[in-house]
């Protein structure tokens, strides 16, 4: 059965989507951005911090949906610069263990929604 999972400690959807969706023990979320939700204001002062607002974003809608990152089996990244590949992979590494870590893909784009830096998306799984 879907479930849609919507909590005010991530930013609102900014057009007909939702943050995340509930399919049985699986859970898609939608590509977040560095919108810090407490302020509606975006953190792009450092590709670090910017990043880490993308992640915390992230483990807000993990969390809403009773999940936690060590449940997560697959990421997408989007930056829009390879050159901050580095930066953005040692935040991103923060919240993974190396042994625990998911599948993922990095791809560098050509643009993104008020043209951030990084947008990250994920796929986790539950217990059944």
């Amino acid at each position: 059965m879907k479930k849609i999972i919507q909590t005010n400690n991530a930013p609102a959807p900014i057009g007909p989507y939702n943050q995340a969706v509930q399919f049985n023990n699986i859970l898609y979320t939608s590509g977040q951005i560095a919108i810090d939700p407490s302020t509606d204001q975006l953190v792009m002062d450092s590709i670090e911090n910017e990043t880490r607002q993308v992640m915390e974003n992230l483990k807000a809608v993990l969390h809403e949906a009773g999940f936690t990152f060590g449940q997560v089996v697959k990421t997408s990244i989007f930056i829009s610069d390879m050159d901050n590949f580095t930066a953005i992979n040692a935040v991103y590494g923060e919240y993974f263990s190396n042994d625990n870590a998911p599948a993922r893909e990095t791809v560098q784009v050509a643009r993104l929604p008020k043209d951030v830096n990084v947008e990250i998306s994920m796929i986790a799984i539950g217990h059944e």
